[in-house]
């Protein structure tokens, strides 16, 4: 019987990891495990409680009796956040400008990552973020680091935008990316940096599918 892998992928704001992962996922029988989403629930309840962002005592303080639970839904992954469905309001700009603060406190951190973990103990689950291969699965059978131009990523995260009847900025977006990815490489706790074991994956002139495509045919070379 085909073994089940955990597979990592790691990759700065805006390069589709999410959708990749989601089609990888299908394809393989996996289960999809959205790891930003967890941090974005948890900016979502920081800025709902009107608490200080860089504040990490602030923010941690809200950990204990949090639950954020991931579960198959209609429109691909709903997210559940202390018994509430947040899977949209987690996707406006407020919440994405604030992720990266929040997801840099270490008690933030180090509570995601024990849940997570947790989750992809049995194997069987392709998990993505800014440092899965690196911090949270360092063992993950395969590990797959994407990433894609500013440029393409902001367009990428317009028509997102767009498609979600959200008011988008291109030229904006690709400041707050390039302002995310400086963040996000830079923080002192588990930054975003590719692993010395991960497939690097540039998917700037790739389709959705190709990318998909490829990185399945890693995971069958794995799995065997």
């Amino acid at each position: 019987m085909e073994q089940k892998i955990r597979i990592a992928i790691d990759g700065p704001a805006a390069a589709g990891k999410s959708t990749i992962a989601k089609l990888v996922a299908g394809r393989l029988g996996y289960t999809y495990i959205d790891t930003g989403a967890m941090y974005r629930a948890m900016t979502y309840k920081a800025l709902r409680a009107g608490i200080d962002l860089d504040k990490a005592s602030e923010v941690e303080a809200l950990l204990p009796g949090t639950e954020i639970l991931l579960k198959p839904g209609p429109d691909g992954q709903t997210v559940i956040l202390d018994g509430e469905d947040v899977s949209g309001v987690i996707r406006t700009a407020p919440v994405t400008n604030g992720v990266s603060a929040v997801s840099a406190h270490a008690g933030v951190r180090s509570y995601m990552v024990a849940e997570q973990r947790r989750m992809a103990r049995e194997g069987g689950v392709v998990m993505d973020g800014r440092d899965i291969g690196t911090a949270v699965l360092p063992d993950a059978e395969l590990k797959v680091f994407m990433t894609a131009s500013v440029d393409e990523r902001a367009r990428r995260r317009h028509l997102e935008n767009l498609a979600r009847g959200f008011e988008s900025d291109l030229g904006l977006l690709a400041e707050e990316i390039a302002v995310r990815d400086k963040k996000d490489s830079e923080r002192a706790v588990s930054p975003l940096v590719r692993a010395e074991d991960a497939t690097l994956l540039d998917t700037t002139d790739m389709t959705i599918a190709e990318a998909a495509e490829a990185i399945i045919r890693l995971a069958q070379g794995r799995a065997d």
